[in-house]
């Protein structure tokens, strides 16, 4: 009887040759390197542009607001066309008035640049709104006992907002890992243009894509787990009602 994973679509996901799973796993691999910088670039700027619209002057709130109004309104397969080749030009006049020549980016790390930009307004205004939810008592009372502003982050703000910035930043994570695929636009190796490159070559496109699909809902699997556990982690001692946990 035939069976729907036929011996000749195994031998095509086959690791070794002519399988062409060897490159599904490295594309698959460079998503996941793409998906897990962007993650950090963006918290990094997301920390940065927060703390702009809610303790800097008016110039830094006004330039946080720019950026994350122009990068949530720009579809970001526009934004990461623009970003990925004007940022390419930039960086080779820049070594061109360094007397140096023209270099050839590597894909992966400008792939990291470009979803970690895009990540970092989204990431701004999950923190953002983490940190405005905690009650405004605990942040008087660490003053009143005369908190510097560091020790009142890492002792008060962080701990407090945690709970609340995880389940934003745990969706942002999961998009991150899905617009790894709309860097195939530009030719990046990740997951989706390697398994685009293989079923063109093999005219299994069924097979490839399937396979492909089936690595991504793993991840997504995989990092639901994880972020449950982390979730449940950061909310202990709270009460059920506020995590929604039953």
């Amino acid at each position: 009887m035939t069976t729907f994973f036929s011996d000749s679509t195994l031998g095509l996901l086959a690791l070794e040759p002519p399988g062409r799973g060897s490159f599904l796993l490295t594309g698959f691999l460079n998503s996941l390197m793409i998906a897990i910088g962007a993650t950090m670039l963006g918290l990094t700027i997301g920390i940065v542009g927060a703390w702009c619209k809610l303790y800097g002057g008016p110039m830094a709130r006004d330039l946080a607001g720019v950026y994350t109004t122009i990068v949530r309104a720009v579809p970001e397969l526009v934004l990461i066309l623009i970003l990925y080749f004007a940022g390419t030009d930039l960086v080779n006049r820049l070594l061109a008035a360094l007397g140096y020549p023209p270099t050839d980016i590597n894909g992966v790390v400008a792939g990291i640049f470009v979803l970690g930009f895009v990540q970092g307004a989204y990431s701004t205004e999950v923190l953002r709104g983490a940190i405005l939810s905690i009650p405004q008592g605990q942040i008087e009372a660490a003053r009143a006992f005369g908190m510097s502003p560091m020790l009142l982050m890492r002792r008060i703000t962080l701990p407090a907002m945690l709970p609340f910035a995880i389940p934003g930043l745990a969706n942002l994570w999961l998009i991150a890992t899905k617009d790894t695929a709309l860097l195939a636009i530009v030719g990046v190796n990740e997951l989706t243009q390697v398994t685009r490159t293989a079923a063109g070559a093999t005219k299994a496109y069924f097979t490839f894509f399937m396979a492909a699909g089936a690595i991504y809902l793993t991840l997504t699997l995989f990092s639901n787990a994880i972020i449950g556990r982390i979730e449940r982690w950061a909310r202990r001692g709270m009460p059920a009602a506020a995590g929604g946990a039953q």
